[in-house]
């Protein structure tokens, strides 16, 4: 270990530019055994490892880091999956320079050990070598209902399942994965990949239920009388809105119906037409991960031009630095410090323009940052389709207030310590408690969560 000084930092390769942008192939290739060895060796193996601390599921990173490095798969498979539910996805998305990898004491001067691509690595190969998730054999009788299957319901269904434990999963869409599925795009998620993990889930016992929403047709009363608990995984699909005149016009769309229905294509499920990007002049609103993945997306479906639009400078975008230089690489373009007034749409009541503010980005005394609007810095820049990645809030839903399952001001479910809602038996983890955030603390959130259920319902 600690080979560092010898071994420079050195990322997975990634598919040409100009083959990545006509698929939605994923575009990191998969370290070979001697790759991962090396790049695995160069790990310090810090007393107080600040990886381990940075990641929100807190996972063995510099115990699994020295078994690659020593070439024992199987040990690094047992602890990699010991921690997280499905550390194949985490590796794939997780913004690891924003978490291990940015908290990894090698960043000054050296760069960072390759987290994220070891990880992904250590699954990827154990898969090859035959090696699978282990789960509990012998079952304890008890069943629970589990409203969602994003991150947060697969990984509270994980849990259950190490367990003994029977999770049954009620998901409104038609396929499992919730953003894993329809959220992210292929190239970075292979949708053959969180598939594998939800048929070994149901081999081990999940019961998926596909084509229902809870509270529109099965009554949460049923699962109240029918279930030992239940966890709420729903996640916050409420799409936040600019708020602005003409974001209702032909061509203006928020980014989730876009990058869903794009998805539905891939599937060869059908899908909505008037939401094609090809040949046209695209503008995403938003500067986070979603924006990326809708201006990359655009440009893999024939876009003439895709343009993010973002309010802040390039230094405060909220979402992973890889990603941005994707998206660079790949010809997006990127325009800062402006803030969309109004669409502008022409005859048919289609998009033609958007209008925009310049705006200044500055530091208050107390740290907070203020966005000032330049004045008279109107300008406007020609579009024919506007996608709004604007973020996400919680969706209110009848059956929690129905049901004495309260929420705080911004309709996020409340939970206490061992997230339990003020309902009895029932629990909740993800978004739905937290606000939009990342995969990985919802995943957090379901393994905490089941290991709740599990000491209530079997000590």
């Amino acid at each position: 270990m600690q080979n560092f000084i010898f071994n420079e930092r050195i990322e997975p390769r990634k598919r040409a530019v100009n083959e990545r942008i006509k698929d939605f192939r994923e575009i990191y290739e998969i370290y070979n055994p001697n790759e991962a060895s090396i790049q695995a060796d160069r790990c310090v193996q810090c007393g107080d490892p600040y990886c381990h601390n940075a990641c929100p599921l807190h996972n063995f990173i510099p115990h699994w880091l020295k078994t690659v490095a020593e070439r024992d798969l199987e040990l690094a498979f047992r602890i990699s999956n010991e921690s997280s539910p499905f550390p194949e996805i985490m590796g794939r998305v997780c913004p690891q320079d924003r978490l291990c990898e940015g908290a990894c004491t090698l960043n000054e001067g050296y760069g960072a050990i390759t987290i994220g691509a070891i990880e992904t690595f250590i699954s990827e190969e154990g898969f090859k070598k035959g090696l699978r998730p282990q789960y509990e054999e012998k079952k304890t009788g008890k069943k629970v209902a589990i409203i969602g299957s994003g991150p947060a319901g697969l990984s509270c269904a994980t849990y259950l399942l190490r367990s003994g434990i029977e999770p049954h999963v009620f998901e409104r869409a038609d396929r499992a994965g919730g953003l894993m599925t329809y959220g992210i795009p292929n190239f970075k998620l292979d949708k053959k990949v969180v598939q594998r993990r939800i048929q070994w889930l149901e081999e081990a016992g999940m019961k998926l239920n596909t084509n229902i929403e809870v509270g529109k047709n099965l009554d949460f009363e049923e699962l109240l009388e029918n279930y030992d608990a239940i966890f709420l995984g729903i996640g916050a699909t409420k799409p936040r809105r600019a708020g602005i005149p003409g974001e209702d016009a032909k061509g203006a769309m928020l980014a989730m119906d876009f990058l869903t229905n794009i998805q539905h294509k891939l599937f060869g499920d059908p899908y909505n037409k008037d939401k094609e990007v090809k040949d046209k002049t695209v503008i995403v609103i938003g500067g986070g991960d979603t924006a990326m993945d809708c201006v990359r997306t655009s440009i893999r479906e024939g876009a003439k031009k895709a343009i993010c639009a973002y309010r802040r400078d390039a230094a405060s975008m909220p979402g992973s630095r890889k990603e941005v230089k994707n998206a660079e690489e790949e010809g997006a373009e990127f325009v800062y410090n402006v803030a969309p007034t109004r669409i502008i749409t022409g005859d048919n009541g289609e998009v033609v323009a958007v209008e925009f503010v310049r705006t200044i980005s500055t530091i208050a005394k107390d740290g907070t940052r203020k966005l000032e609007i330049v004045k008279n810095s109107e300008f406007t820049m020609e579009a024919d389709v506007v996608i709004f990645a604007l973020g996400f809030e919680n969706t209110p839903l009848e059956f929690l207030s129905k049901h004495g399952i309260e929420t705080n001001k911004w309709g996020a479910i409340k939970v206490d310590g061992n997230y339990e809602t003020t309902k009895p038996g029932v629990f909740a983890g993800g978004d739905c408690y937290r606000g939009a955030h990342l995969v990985v603390t919802a995943a957090y959130d379901g393994r905490e969560a089941a290991k709740s259920i599990v000491r209530k319902l079997i000590g």
